[in-house]
């Protein structure tokens, strides 16, 4: 199914123990195209923080409603590496962040997605092309 940026801004993100928030943007890696991260922003639970979300961590994506579960808890995302939204992300930031949710860093890797060609091993993958997204 195709969808456009637009249709994925504003899902309401699940976690394994409640809502995290509403993704509100995305980095992508200008050599794959593909979503590195999505910036959801977390709302009052969490003082509005922004945190950054990897497609490694999305479960599946719910058409009706439009929402995308993911494998991580809201404590996990309480207590993530702070980043800051208005700047690029550093690779340092980024060997914190995915030695702090377990996940295989790219850089390391032939893969895009660390050990794997695709962001999670379920049948789940976000591709970026031409500003539309194959799910």
């Amino acid at each position: 199914m195709l969808h456009t940026l637009n249709n994925l801004k504003n899902l309401a993100i699940h976690a394994s123990d409640g809502d995290i928030g509403l993704t509100k943007d995305f980095y992508f890696d200008d050599k794959h195209w593909v979503i590195r991260y999505l910036v959801v922003e977390t709302g009052s639970w969490l003082l509005s923080k922004k945190i950054l979300l990897s497609p490694i961590s999305i479960k599946e994506l719910n058409q009706k409603p439009q929402t995308l579960t993911v494998t991580i808890s809201r404590k996990q995302v309480k207590n993530c590496p702070d980043m800051d939204s208005e700047k690029p992300v550093s690779r340092q930031y980024e060997l914190e962040y995915m030695r702090y949710y377990g996940y295989s860093h790219y850089c390391d890797n032939t893969d895009i997605w660390g050990g794997y060609s695709s962001p999670n091993m379920s049948h789940l993958v976000i591709i970026v092309s031409h500003q539309s997204l194959i799910t």
